[in-house]
């Protein structure tokens, strides 16, 4: 394993210890039992507490299965990017991180088709696998037409990498569909829903995830599962047959208690035969991304760097 980023370690820890601190302020992400909490979770972007910025060079679209997507073309088209936005199965939303994803089209000359899957606690698991099985159903179909190519790739952060796999395995499982997607694009994701080591013992503290509240999230997203009930494969991936799937780059931070599924999961990954890239970001907590550090910066290069080229 190679960690990351060290180089900007005291700025990475002195953020985390800043959010911490202003934890009291903050609604707690086990406020998703709470309707009205919720609701106030869902209007904001993820991390922060001003709703997320629309931008105009996104269109919303149906697709085939009643789907909702959102989809970002920009003048150049090399490539498409079927991306899943995280909020623990229960928040987050296609259109809620424009600016990233638009940026993201231009730069790396992909069209961005992101999943506005349906949410837990109304509509738990496996609408939200479904609704991810169905837009990448409808992609591998209709790429062509669509958006001039065949060269598609797949992704997302936290619950997102988690339905990315999913939906993976849906495809070559369910439909014998392989090699249609090029490569995977995982940030942080949580892949073991029993809860591996690093999830139980990272205790309370009151970064953007710690173990209850992924507790309480993984209790929202699958209601009525007990800890054997979620090893099954079909809820976390960790425990399927890997074989077939492709290419892969797996980031996660040292201060996330999700470290051990993507370990883990880059080295089952690795062993069923397809490459892999695993970054492990010094400092950095669940959801880093979302905030403006340095190493942000560095992984948003690095992710449109590897979406730019993968699958060529």
């Amino acid at each position: 394993m190679t960690i990351t980023d060290e180089d900007c370690l005291t700025e990475t820890l002195a953020f985390n210890n800043q959010f911490e601190a202003s934890a009291a302020d903050r609604p707690a992400r086990e406020a998703a039992r709470d309707a009205a909490l919720l609701a106030g979770l869902r209007r904001n972007r993820l991390g922060g507490d001003t709703p997320p910025v629309r931008l105009p060079y996104g269109q919303d679209r149906v697709v085939e299965g009643g789907v909702k997507v959102r989809v970002f073309v920009p003048d150049h088209v090399d490539g498409v990017y079927l991306h899943i936005h995280g909020g623990g199965w229960a928040f987050g939303s296609a259109d809620g991180q424009d600016e990233r994803l638009w940026l993201l089209a231009e730069r790396a000359r992909l069209a961005v088709v992101s999943v506005d899957y349906r949410l837990a606690p109304e509509d738990p698991f496996p609408a939200g696998p479904d609704d991810c099985e169905a837009a990448a159903r409808w992609l591998v179909r209709h790429a062509v037409a669509e958006f001039g190519t065949e060269r598609l790739l797949i992704g997302g952060e936290s619950a997102g990498a988690h339905l990315s796999v999913v939906t993976l395995l849906r495809l070559r499982d369910r439909h014998r569909i392989t090699g249609a997607f090029l490569a995977a694009q995982l940030l942080f994701g949580p892949y073991d829903l029993s809860m591996t080591p690093s999830q139980r013992s990272f205790g309370s503290k009151r970064l953007l995830s710690n173990t209850d509240s992924l507790r309480q999230t993984y209790e929202l997203f699958t209601p009525g599962m007990g800890a054997e009930q979620r090893r099954d494969p079909e809820v976390s991936p960790l425990f399927a047959d890997l074989a077939g799937l492709p290419p892969a780059r797996i980031v996660v931070g040292t201060e996330d208690p999700l470290r051990d599924d993507s370990l883990f999961l880059a080295a089952r990954w690795q062993a069923a035969g397809a490459p892999v890239r695993l970054g492990v970001v010094a400092g950095a907590m669940h959801g880093f991304t979302l905030f403006p550090l340095t190493v942000t910066e560095r992984e948003l290069r690095r992710e449109r760097d590897f979406l730019s080229t993968a699958g060529r």
